[in-house]
């Protein structure tokens, strides 16, 4: 897994170039967020059950049909692995704000989810939306813990709605 800087120096370096403005930007902007990454991962750390509990709520609240027969997650075995999907896209979340690179998720969640889901029969758009309703419990957790700069937050879980891309239920 590289972090955001690693992946800046290792792209100049790629190309023999010294660091531009952009790539002093980008660097700045890391360690500006630094300590609020680090506060959020350890708020997030320490509250995921429930994070991932009032978001698996809203999203059975907002699409019923998940949870009713023949739903993807009707039966309490389908209900809680969806509830576990829910926690490994948190887990992998805080890791990708932490590091400020989106790589982990590629390598570790997104690379062969879709086709997994589709041969288990597990609908895509319910995924995303509730990928989408994590993001904003996070946030909403997060402004309730005092914490100001949380605009790095969007960026893992946006990345992964756009890469699973299948937002209709």
């Amino acid at each position: 897994m590289q972090d955001a800087i690693s992946t800046l120096i290792k792209t100049y370096d790629i190309t023999g170039r010294y660091l531009d403005r952009f790539a002093i930007d980008r660097l700045e902007s890391y360690y500006t967020t630094g300590e609020a990454r680090v506060q959020s991962a350890a708020i997030v750390n320490s509250q995921a059950s429930a994070i991932v509990k009032a978001a698996g709520a809203r999203l059975f609240s907002e699409l019923p049909e998940l949870i009713r027969p023949g739903g993807s997650a009707y039966t309490t075995r389908r209900y809680a692995t969806c509830l576990r999907d829910m926690d490994y896209y948190l887990r992998y979340a805080t890791y990708a704000w932490v590091a400020g690179d989106m790589k982990v998720l590629d390598e570790r969640v997104l690379n062969g989810l879709r086709e997994t889901y589709n041969s288990l029969d597990v609908a895509i758009g319910p995924t995303v939306n509730g990928i989408a309703i994590l993001g904003e419990t996070v946030k909403s957790v997060l402004a309730d813990a005092g914490i100001e700069n949380v605009s790095f937050i969007d960026e893992p879980f946006d990345h992964m709605v756009r890469s699973l891309g299948e937002t209709d239920v």
